[in-house]
């Protein structure tokens, strides 16, 4: 069973977020990854987003003028600029739930996964990697070579069996795609899991938390084919809800989860907002539609104000 934390999202909540940016134009704040850049001066904040409609489908003829941004209780409708985003490869790391939790559905999950690796050829990018997680540590099974050491759809070995740790793998994955990934690449995590998880040292918040920091988005298989929403299925939905990614129960084919990364990595946008508020701590940013409220806008959920800036 997965551990209860305060930053689940109702199901209410609209969006999922990945991509907040801070920026500015002078000297750099000390400590802030460089990607993650407040200087003291005029500073800005960029969010990347993609939109659905409400059968799910993805908005590629987004305007300024369709939606508005809440960061934190501050309503931003005058932007800087507004572009599509400079997306040029794709890093995608799949990682594969290996626990005992989820033995009578481990055949069909890595049935999945091989149909993964022959619908991944030829997609914009040039790193495909799988990660199998149980007990103490996540294991690679193949680190950006997949399609090479895996050539036509072949099922790799993977041992499984034993504790969940879902959380540490979450922040493994997250930081592995952070460190060989630049502004241009989009960090994919597909995961399939039943959002269980029983051993882990990091928490719920803590793995959500590196994930939207590295920006990462997570898009959840729920391998559990359970007829009910229950508490793992929403640590699921809450990690594509938070990152940017997508939800999908295993029925629904690698088919769907590939062609909602396409999409996405198709149709994303930027915009640039000046900083609403200095106010330390963390900014909830949230984007609301304006006129079609049918409109769904996915980003990163906010970003944190330092509370010293250098001058």
């Amino acid at each position: 069973m997965a551990r209860t934390s305060s930053f689940l999202p109702r199901p209410t909540v609209l969006l999922s977020l990945w991509g907040v940016l801070v920026f500015a134009a002078s000297a750099q704040t000390a400590g802030i990854p460089s990607d993650m850049t407040l200087r003291s001066d005029v500073a800005e904040v960029r969010v990347t987003f993609s939109a659905t409609d409400r059968n799910n489908r993805v908005v590629a003829t987004v305007q300024p003028a369709d939606f508005a941004i809440v960061d934190r209780d501050r309503v931003v409708r005058d932007f800087r600029s507004f572009n599509r985003s400079e997306y040029t490869h794709m890093d995608v790391v799949v990682l594969v739930d290996a626990s005992g939790s989820i033995t009578r559905q481990f055949r069909q999950e890595l049935s999945h996964v091989v149909q993964l690796i022959a619908g991944t050829q030829g997609m914009p990018g040039e790193s495909f990697s799988i990660v199998s997680f149980r007990d103490q540590k996540p294991a690679m099974v193949c680190d950006g070579n997949c399609h090479e050491l895996f050539p036509q759809a072949k099922v790799p070995v993977i041992a499984s069996g034993g504790s969940t740790p879902l959380y540490d793998s979450i922040v493994f994955a997250s930081r592995m795609l952070r460190r060989r990934s630049d502004l241009h690449t989009r960090k994919i995590l597909i995961l399939f899991s039943d959002g269980g998880d029983n051993i882990s040292l990091k928490s719920f918040t803590e793995a959500m938390n590196s994930a939207v920091d590295n920006d990462v988005a997570i898009y959840s298989v729920d391998v559990s084919s359970q007829p009910h929403a229950s508490p793992d299925t929403l640590v699921l939905r809450s990690f594509a809800l938070n990152t940017g990614g997508r939800y999908f129960p295993i029925e629904a084919g690698t088919g769907k989860v590939l062609e909602a990364i396409l999409e996405d990595f198709r149709a994303t946008y930027t915009v640039a907002y000046k900083l609403p508020s200095r106010a330390a701590g963390f900014h909830q940013v949230r984007i609301l539609p304006t006129h079609d409220l049918g409109l769904q806008f996915h980003c990163r959920h906010g970003y944190y104000y330092p509370s010293h800036t250098e001058n």
